[in-house]
């Protein structure tokens, strides 16, 4: 099974709704403020008056083939049966290995506690039956989160997994599907400041 998150970037409108759920629901604030385990970004190309832009909201990718859990030596990191990554935060010591290896940058360091944190697509809350936070939290529905098949299915097999500006889909076999703007699947993008 490939569980996985749904990103709809024609929908997108980069309000990061997304990020502020993920951080709320993930008690990121005090010593922990510099920390996004869901990041949504805009990027853009050209130059006025022929401007290109797109957001993009990604988190960890719940890989086929991390690499983030081929580093980590204290075993922390791990596919549960459902087929995510997840953290035992408990297991962790901190050497960050993880953190360098993951070409999406998914797990962060939170110096405060020495430990590193990662998404875990909201476990507590599917457990429940609620979608995670992030999802939840998005006015335009631009995320869903769940198997590969059905979200093709409600959504369209036309879905990749690259963008010019994410890592060679080839590297970890990432289980997000994206429906992409045409222009956002090659060329040179730079992040804007907003």
């Amino acid at each position: 099974m490939a569980l996985g998150f749904y990103f709809d970037m024609t929908r997108c409108i980069g309000c990061r709704a997304c990020a502020v759920a993920c951080k709320d629901k993930n008690r990121l604030d005090g010593d922990s403020l510099g920390i996004n385990l869901r990041n949504a970004i805009t990027y853009s190309a050209g130059k006025f008056p022929n401007v290109k832009c797109f957001s993009y909201s990604g988190a960890c990718n719940h890989c086929e083939d991390p690499n983030c859990i081929k580093v980590c030596a204290s075993g922390a990191l791990y596919k549960a049966e459902d087929g995510t990554v997840i953290l035992d935060s408990s297991l962790c010591v901190g050497d960050q290995k993880c953190v360098g290896a993951c070409p999406y940058r998914a797990p962060q360091f939170d110096e405060a506690a020495g430990i590193t944190r990662k998404c875990d697509a909201c476990a507590s809350l599917r457990a429940k039956g609620e979608p995670p936070a992030c999802v939840a939290a998005c006015p335009m529905r631009a995320l869903d989160f769940g198997e590969e098949e059905e979200l093709k299915a409600k959504y369209g097999d036309d879905l990749v997994s690259d963008l010019a500006v994410l890592p060679d889909s080839k590297i970890t076999g990432p289980h997000v599907w994206i429906k992409a703007k045409e222009f956002a699947k090659s060329g040179e993008f730079e992040e804007m400041m907003l």
